[in-house]
């Protein structure tokens, strides 16, 4: 007993240093992925981390506070907007972090009168709004003459790869940061009861505001990142609402307002995605659709949330 006692203070300080490595680890590898991964693989990946970094970001706002937003298509657009105006104009490696200031300067314009209005308003509001900026495009693309913007010698996968697994871990990590923040405590609160956190003292439209500008800015530098993927700019793609869709339905799968959820329910997404283009290309839709009415219905909280609360339930057995 006395051994025992003595050594789980010295073993307890290990565990975080553990974890960080096994952390650098699994980054490193992912890193170093096109070594030893093909094409496809390479491209499966891309997407994948796509999806990571824009659930990441919108649960910033819509997990944290509870304001729901169906308009995260507006930046993703925005910033493929901004790559294809400045490719031939300045180094795409400026033009990717010029997509995300953009997208956050939107955001900050947008959300002043947008996040005075709540629930279900907000959300058609947010799906107005990026249907708005998405005509605006398109008419002053029409108004040039242009019905579309080519990307001629774009970088290879390989590169666009390493872009992409860096904004994921990057919105990742800011999830994180947020989460232990006071914005974070913030805007928790402001989802569990928003008057009672405005009486308490907590500057609610300014937290709101500041997580809006902080959800936009990474998926406006994926958008970029994802034009010279594509090579080509089309305002209706850039721009299409199954972007905001399909940014709800992982977050939603995920589940949780930790970084672990967007995670897993991009995860499981992808690899559900690639199945179905495969095999029934033509009942996608259909599937994605009924998949989200599932975890509606019966796992609101998501695959992340069941898989904590079954963990939580084995631990009081073993007790």
């Amino acid at each position: 007993m006395t051994e025992m006692a003595s050594s789980s203070p010295a073993a307890t300080p290990t565990a975080p240093f553990a974890r960080v490595i096994g952390i650098a680890v699994v980054i490193g590898l992912l890193a170093a992925a096109p070594v030893f991964v093909g094409q496809y693989g390479l491209s499966v990946a891309l997407n994948l981390f796509m999806s990571i970094a824009l659930a990441e970001s919108w649960l910033i706002l819509s997990g944290f506070s509870g304001y729901v937003s169906l308009g995260h298509a507006v930046f993703f657009g925005l910033g493929s907007y901004i790559m294809a105006v400045c490719f031939d104009v300045m180094p795409f490696w400026a033009a990717i972090p010029l997509g995300g200031i953009a997208a956050g300067v939107l955001a900050l314009v947008l959300g002043f009168p947008a996040l005075n209005v709540r629930g279900p308003y907000f959300v058609i509001l947010t799906f107005g709004l990026a249907e708005l900026v998405k005509f605006v495009v398109v008419t002053i693309e029409s108004a040039v003459g242009n019905f579309g913007r080519i990307l001629m010698n774009a970088p290879d996968i390989t590169l666009l790869y390493e872009l992409m697994f860096g904004l994921a871990v990057l919105a990742f990590a800011l999830v994180a940061v947020v989460q232990r923040s006071r914005l974070g405590a913030a805007l928790r609160a402001i989802r569990e009861d928003e008057s009672a956190a405005e009486t308490i003292g907590i500057n609610v439209h300014t937290a709101k505001v500041a997580a809006f500008v902080l959800s936009a800015i990474i998926p406006g530098m994926v958008g970029a990142v994802m034009a010279m993927r594509s090579a080509y700019f089309e305002p209706m793609v850039a721009f299409s609402p199954m972007v905001s869709f399909t940014i709800v339905t992982t977050a939603m799968i995920g589940g949780s307002d930790t970084p672990m959820g967007p995670l897993l329910g991009a995860a499981l997404l992808v690899g559900a995605s690639e199945l179905l283009w495969s095999h029934a290309p033509e009942a996608y839709n259909i599937i994605l659709g009924i998949v989200l009415v599932v975890f509606v219905l019966h796992v609101p909280e998501g695959i992340h949330g069941r898989a904590t609360a079954w963990v939580r339930r084995w631990e009081r057995r073993a007790q």
